[in-house]
């Protein structure tokens, strides 16, 4: 049968698994597999498994409980074995590789930072300290300018935006890199111009999170930053 795979710990890791709920409709009960100093934690999977809502808060859940009495390597939802024996040929292959990284990890979080900027705020910032910016949009209101101005004005902006999100993402990022042992960034969606994330020390944790409350209120109004945290690590395995 095959084997679904919540996370990977040391084997010494106290696995405090009683109480919780693996994932699936009829879900299974966890249990690990071991192999040599390493541990994974499992259950049987389902026969159909979809990222439902009270799947992936089972998936989530365990990762929390592990991560509250330990290191841990969470795996992302979604991973399966064919069976507990290519599990432990997986633990036995790559042990020094696994080892290490719970090592890398240990006592820390990871921390995910989203961050926007209204529109119409930048889009003023934008019309104001840009003269032709400004220029193509008065004739263009007026009626006087060319018929390629909303297309030259159009491109401009989205220029301006790029170029302005883009420093202001690195300003972010720069300002909380010392507080971080490692730092992943993704692509923004929407209108985020930031997502990265933080994996941070327990030590750090206390400045992690005031810089951050500090930026954002510096930033001030038309910024919406969201930051989530702490969480398993799960950029960073």
């Amino acid at each position: 049968m095959a084997v679904y795979i919540y996370s990977i710990t040391f084997k010494d890791h106290p696995l405090r698994l009683d109480g919780l709920d693996g994932v699936g409709a009829n879900p299974s009960p966890l249990r690990t597999v071991t192999a040599g100093p390493l541990c994974a934690v499992v259950s049987d999977a389902p026969e159909e498994l979809r990222p439902k809502r009270r799947d992936i808060g089972a998936h989530q859940e365990v990762q929390q409980r592990l991560m509250a009495d330990g290191t841990v390597l969470p795996l992302r939802f979604g991973y399966t074995a064919p069976d507990d024996e290519a599990i432990r040929f997986a633990l036995e292959e790559r042990a020094d590789d696994y080892a290490d990284r719970l090592r890398q990890l240990e006592g820390c979080a990871e921390y995910h930072l989203k961050a926007s900027q209204d529109e119409d705020m930048v889009l003023r910032e934008i019309l104001s300290e840009s003269e032709i910016a400004r220029q193509l949009n008065d004739g263009i209101r007026d009626g006087t300018a060319d018929p390629d101005a909303p297309l030259r004005l159009g491109e401009l902006v989205a220029q301006e935006v790029r170029a302005r999100q883009e420093a202001l993402a690195s300003g972010v990022i720069e300002a909380l890199r010392p507080f971080a042992r490692e730092i992943d960034s993704g692509e923004p969606a929407g209108t985020d111009f930031l997502s990265v994330s933080f994996l941070v020390n327990e030590e750090q944790d206390e400045l992690f999170l005031a810089t951050e409350l500090s930026l954002a209120h510096q930033m001030g109004e038309g910024f919406d930053f969201r930051l989530n945290g702490p969480l398993p690590p799960y950029s960073f395995s």
